[in-house]
């Protein structure tokens, strides 16, 4: 029967979603009398002939010593409290809750809501110190049982009638404690969450301006590590996105979840990102310096997106580039470049490092050059299918087959649409000494298109 002070709080008549969901009613405000749980009141319970409310307040001292004990003794996390938590708060609690029974007791109406109220203030505390909640929630069951097993022996058969309305009140009691606890715990824990995101959100945006530092990652509670592998993503679309008969906007929030979660629990440390259903920034946390970053790092972190990718039901596409904390902004700058440059040759999904793309990338630098290769393609630019079909033609080593099958086409179309460029561009995708020429316009364009959205 644990319970929180009451003294010095107040009744806020605002109620959380938790509180109606698990007790399945709204709390009235302190002005207002509480729901009874026993319609019969008005005729004592007793034990032993004497009232039930008055031995619980006669044996009050006696009841808290008890609780206190079974709770040390049976429930571990409590045992590992702080000694002045345990004599101090823990205590009061157990004493406010022997009284707030007693009253439940004595009137058959449910606990006041300020008594609620005052429960939910005080077990945010509990989740602020990081008590688990089923520990919180198994302390305050075994309060009624301990109760009723110092308390039953008074009871004779005449208390028989009255006992059975104990278990109603009993069962009301725990009712409306175990929404006030859960409602205030919930509260502070996304309060807490709320704040850790919002700090490492905040080490996030320093690591890419290049202003990150130990006092920052530490509000974060992240030890900055040696490098991270900075990734640029772009992510697919599920396949219920483009479902008529479901909601495109949830799809694509749950595919997110997913892949978030799965980026979380892949990683051996937290990882930053910044991430919208169709791509954005990533860290991923790496143990060896930046220049160190191996081939075993790199073929974890190729199983990371993949895995990710499976999670969300959705393709991923990665550009990677290690770096060292306070090179991250830049790091991620080249990251989105090789990105680009990846997409542009039509690569598949999965992680693609600069030595992957190293003479694309060149070929993709700015200048005079490359605007020419770019504007071979202007032709076709209101075209996205054909020029999509001439990426995924170079990223499928220009087999039609594979290409129609990636495009969910049939091959006769893929001809036709190759023959179309042909037609406007002059680039003609069977004459082998125009392919190197075909690739690097794709490139130059790709690289001139994101540097403008940029």
């Amino acid at each position: 029967m644990m319970g929180h002070p009451v003294v010095g709080s107040t009744w806020d008549s605002s109620q959380t979603t938790a509180e109606i969901f698990v007790t399945g009613h709204s709390s009235a405000p302190s002005g207002e009398p509480p729901t009874a749980i026993d319609p019969g009141a008005a005729d004592p319970i007793t034990a032993g002939g004497v009232p039930l409310h008055q031995r619980i307040t006669a044996a009050a001292p006696e009841l808290v010593a008890a609780v206190f004990e079974r709770i040390l003794a049976e429930l571990p996390a409590y045992a590992r409290m702080p000694a002045e938590l345990l004599r101090g708060d823990v205590t009061r609690i157990i004493g406010a809750g022997v009284r707030a029974f007693a009253e439940v007791v004595r009137t058959g109406q449910r606990p006041s809501p300020r008594f609620l109220s005052s429960l939910r203030e005080n077990i945010a505390q509990r989740a602020e110190e990081g008590v688990p909640i089923d520990v919180v929630l198994s302390a305050h069951h075994l309060g009624v049982r301990v109760s009723w097993e110092l308390l039953g022996p008074h009871a004779e058969p005449a208390d028989l009638p009255g006992l059975l309305r104990l278990n109603r009140l009993q069962l009301g009691y725990l009712q409306d404690v175990t929404a006030a606890v859960s409602a205030g715990y919930f509260q502070e824990r996304q309060a807490v969450f709320s704040e850790v995101q919002a700090a490492r959100q905040a080490l996030l945006s320093a690591l890419l301006e290049g202003g990150a530092s130990a006092e920052t990652a530490a509000r974060a509670g992240i030890l900055l590590p040696p490098a991270y592998l900075v990734l640029e993503l772009v992510i697919g679309a599920h396949p219920d996105e483009d479902r008529s008969d479901v909601d495109g906007s949830v799809a694509a929030r749950r595919k997110l979840r997913r892949l978030r979660t799965e980026l979380e629990h892949g990683a051996r440390d937290p990882v930053l990102c910044a991430l919208t259903p169709a791509g954005g920034v990533a860290l991923v946390p790496c143990a060896q310096p930046a220049d160190e970053v191996g081939e075993a790092d790199w073929r974890r972190l190729a199983a990371l997106v993949e895995s990710a990718s499976r999670a969300a039901g959705a393709d991923v596409t990665a550009g990677a580039m290690p770096a060292a904390p306070a090179g991250v902004g830049e790091a991620a700058v080249v990251a989105r470049e090789v990105l680009d440059v990846a997409l542009a040759c039509g690569r598949p999904p999965g992680v693609h490092r600069l030595d992957d793309v190293a003479l694309e990338y060149q070929l993709s630098r700015p200048g005079p050059a490359a605007e020419k290769l770019a504007a071979l393609l202007e032709p076709v630019a209101r075209r996205p299918e054909l020029l999509e079909t001439l990426r995924t033609h170079f990223g499928h080593g220009l087999n039609r087959r594979h290409t129609a099958r990636a495009l969910h086409i049939h091959p006769n179309t893929v001809d036709y649409r190759l023959r179309r460029i042909a037609a406007l561009t002059g680039l003609d995708t069977t004459v082998p000494a125009e392919l190197p020429r075909i690739r690097a316009a794709l490139i130059a364009r790709q690289a001139l298109t994101s540097a403008r959205r940029r």
